[in-house]
């Protein structure tokens, strides 16, 4: 028996050799290649996996893979330069936008100069307009004084001529009576008309106001027009409003209507003060927009971030009295600007004929300024510089902003408030 195991020990070791010597492959792990009862295995020669004897060793490997650098690099050369192409296509691209954003500019200058010079035209004819009806009343004026001063230059040369009749008869006679001489005499005496002989003072001091009125409006227009660069188109967000406020159909317009609505309050909605916020919030850059505010008696106006109180009656939900809001607000005829339940009266200002305010915020530099938009005047301005009285209240604005709007309800013998509207160019 033991014989046996030894011969079949033997054959299958010579059966090995002349498979390495034939050039096959040694078995891999996945043929079948099973001992069996430690003694015998066999191969799968009609396995079509190809066998490797044992791995390649590290010489093989750094010669296969010398031999497939070449083609390597070769692909690389070839998106570097294809990278570049593409940089120097882009880079033409941004030349070509330079070159197109300095001929639209000078498109720009052209126009604003074509503008400015109908503006100076206008102004050109106006003032030859003005200067004109000046020469006429100066004409008009100078034509009554020859007037009246050829009648008395006519008074004069008769005065002159008794004179001299009476200056020969007396060199004649002496002695003779000079009753028949004074009755030649005429007494001229000046009219009253004469006085008013002169310039239209009145007149002239009317226009000098008028061309005074036309120059702080045409200032105020000019420094309007920068600031309506910056227009944010604004409607009311209807889910905000209180309840008894109604919105017109286009979204700009909002009454107090006295009535409470059977509706459902919305979580948005402010449920006790009469406020309302706008729809389009301001996040980045610079932005203005105005209210009309003529047909209101008492009103607040202003920006606050979203999380500004909704409901109750505490100062966290009204316009100016924490420090999630801004506003300028009229109460009692006293207009007054508030931030953080501190204030200032606005000074400088005719506050009751305030009909439009105007809203301009600067995000990034932290910056508020109420105009009254009709004059340019500011209102006030809150700012982190100036604004010593709030305390600096801040640096930069940190969220959202949303345009607000606030009914405050007026004394006893007033009638309520009735309309607010947001401004649109």
């Amino acid at each position: 028996m033991a014989e046996k195991e030894a011969i079949s020990v033997g054959n299958s070791q010579s059966t090995e050799a002349r498979t390495v010597q034939s050039g096959l492959a040694a078995p891999s792990v996945g043929a079948q290649s099973v001992l069996q009862d430690g003694l015998t295995f066999t191969l799968d020669y009609n396995s079509d996996q190809v066998v490797q004897p044992f791995p390649r060793s590290p010489k093989l490997k750094k010669k296969i893979a010398k031999a497939a650098q070449p083609s390597q690099l070769s692909r690389l050369i070839e998106e570097l330069q294809a990278e570049r192409t593409k940089s120097e296509a882009h880079i033409q691209s941004l030349k070509k936008r330079k070159a197109d954003l300095s001929r639209s500019t000078d498109v720009m200058k052209q126009k604003v100069r074509e503008r400015f010079e109908r503006i100076r035209l206008i102004l050109k004819q106006d003032e030859q307009a003005v200067l004109d009806s000046l020469e006429l009343d100066l004409r008009q004026t100078r034509t009554r004084l020859d007037q009246v001063l050829k009648g008395w230059t006519q008074h004069v040369d008769q005065v002159s001529k008794s004179i001299s009749s009476t200056q020969t008869a007396l060199s004649k006679s002496p002695g003779a009576d000079s009753e028949g001489v004074s009755e030649n005499l005429s007494h001229k005496k000046p009219d009253a008309s004469e006085r008013e002989i002169r310039l239209n003072e009145e007149r002239f001091e009317r226009l000098l106001k008028t061309l005074s009125s036309i120059s702080k409006s045409l200032k105020a227009q000019l420094q309007r027009k920068t600031l309506l660069l910056d227009w944010l188109p604004m409607v009311i967000d209807r889910q905000t409003c209180h309840g008894q406020i109604v919105v017109t159909s286009e979204g700009r317009g909002m009454s107090f209507s006295g009535t409470v609505p059977s509706v459902p309050e919305h979580p948005l909605q402010f449920d006790k003060v009469c406020c309302a916020l706008g729809s389009s919030p301001v996040t980045v850059g610079q932005s203005y927009w105005e209210v009309d505010v003529r047909c209101c008696s008492t009103w607040a106006v202003g920006v606050a971030y979203s999380n500004l109180v909704r409901k109750g009656r505490d100062k966290g939900a009204k316009l100016g009295r924490n420090r999630n809001s801004w506003c300028v607000e009229l109460r009692n005829g006293h207009l007054s600007a508030w931030h953080n339940d501190r204030h200032v009266a606005c000074q400088g200002v005719r506050q009751t004929l305030v009909e439009r305010v105007g809203v301009r915020v600067n995000y990034e530099k932290g910056k508020l300024t109420f105009y009254d938009a009709d004059s340019m005047f500011v209102l006030q301005t809150f700012s982190a510089a100036v604004t010593t009285v709030f305390d600096r209240a801040h640096h930069q604005f940190t969220a959202p902003l949303y345009p607000a709007i606030r009914f405050l309800r007026p004394p006893e013998n007033q009638t309520w408030p009735n309309h607010l509207q947001l401004c649109h160019l």
